[in-house]
């Protein structure tokens, strides 16, 4: 956005587009106007903005815009509390003399947006939890988006192809506020349309079947995980084991634990330290970060092929089908802050499973768990079609 509309912004005093903020001290407060703006209940289809280091009535409060503060500001929306995780751009920019933090936040596709398992609208210029007719309207305004892949309906399902009980036991209750539950009381369609499970039409969404599918590969072929352990050092060597990890998202993600868990050596060092001190041959957050991540920002749509674990003697090799996606390029893969979201709603089923604590940091706990543990650094081999990620053991 150009200075001049943001400065337009920043004078309209009761613009639902607009939240004015001192600073971060109210963080629930900024969640929320994020979610808000990602939902864009009035339909502007324009970005909302949020101002730091600026008063209610406009005025300049001469806030310390630092670097500290927009890496908080841009934290916000990754830290897992919004989901599905919106489009959002963070700056430092000087309007009418006044230098402020300005994180510009895109309507977002995947609707409707909840922060901590609430719908976030903004009613004229305060903001209010959607009722049930307002998170309705929310829903069926996704007709008429391009959505990303996991978000559309799988043409021939049912909901006999989803486990329903699992999904009404175990997965809303830890994606939705318990006590929007209580008020809604919504049939079980209504609430798994409500968090995309389920798209307009009736039919459930390729999201849906890969979280609680009775068996999504039969309409996603690569929708599993490929382990393999070979006795050497090359694909020719002989197999000493060998997995196919397939079923709901959360089964296929703890199998992957258990058999990572089961064949990562640990030697046990007596030099270096007064006690013994046990060491794995691979940090087992190190894997866990770059597996699970291979299963989340992955391609699902046009191809059978699954995210391979090749285990081998001196390395291991994940192979995750699709390139880079939307700001994430070949030169900049990896780099802290820059990340974008193939699969948003895998991504959100993700982090209320359990198996992601924050967004877009994956990479850099794998590196630091690697240096930690003594292992050489993490390798990347970036395709327009495909992404090899390589772990080296520990000397």
């Amino acid at each position: 956005m150009t200075d001049e509309q943001l400065e337009q912004l920043l004078t309209e005093i009761e613009s639902d587009r607009v939240e004015r903020k001192q600073s971060l001290s109210d963080p629930d407060k900024i969640h929320e106007a994020i979610c808000a703006f990602a939902n864009d209940m009035p339909g502007h289809a324009k970005p909302g903005v949020l101002f730091i280091g600026v008063r209610n009535d406009g005025s300049c409060a001469g806030e310390p815009i630092t670097d500290k503060l927009l890496i908080s500001l841009a934290q916000m929306r990754d830290d897992g509390t919004i989901l599905p995780l919106p489009s959002m751009i963070v700056q430092k920019r000087v309007i009418v003399g006044c230098e402020l933090a300005v994180a510009i936040v895109q309507p977002s596709r995947t609707l409707p947006v909840r922060y901590r398992g609430r719908v976030c609208i903004r009613v004229g210029p305060r903001r209010a939890t959607a009722t049930g007719d307002e998170e309705r309207q929310l829903v069926e305004r996704q007709r008429g988006f391009n959505l990303p892949f996991d978000a559309r309906e799988t043409v021939g399902a049912t909901l006999s192809d989803l486990d329903v009980g699992y999904l009404r036991d175990e997965y809303l209750p830890a994606a939705i506020d318990p006590d929007v539950l209580a008020e809604n009381r919504r049939p079980i369609e209504h609430q798994l349309r409500a968090i995309h499970f389920q798209g307009p039409g009736g039919s459930p969404t390729y999201a849906g079947l890969l979280v609680a599918g009775i068996d999504s590969t039969a309409w996603m072929p690569g929708a599993y995980v490929q382990f393999v352990r070979f006795a050497g050092t090359e694909l020719s060597d002989s197999v000493r084991d060998e997995k196919l990890l397939s079923g709901r998202l959360a089964d296929v993600l703890r199998g992957v634990d258990d058999v990572i868990k089961a064949h990562n050596e640990v030697t046990v060092d007596f030099t270096s330290h007064e006690t013994e001190v046990r060491v794995p041959a691979y940090p087992l957050a190190a894997l866990q970060q770059i597996i699970r991540n291979a299963v989340m920002h992955r391609n699902y749509e046009g191809t059978g092929a699954p995210v391979r674990v090749y285990w081998f003697d001196d390395r291991i090799e994940v192979h995750s089908p699709g390139g880079p996606y939307g700001q994430v390029t070949a030169e900049n893969f990896g780099e802290p802050y820059v990340s974008d979201y193939r699969n948003p709603l895998i991504a959100e089923a993700m982090r209320t499973l359990g198996f992601v604590q924050r967004f877009g940091v994956g990479i850099a706990i794998a590196r630091r768990e690697l240096e930690k543990n003594g292992n050489p650094p993490l390798e990347f081999d970036v395709q327009p079609t495909a992404v090899l990620a390589t772990l080296r053991r520990r000397p």
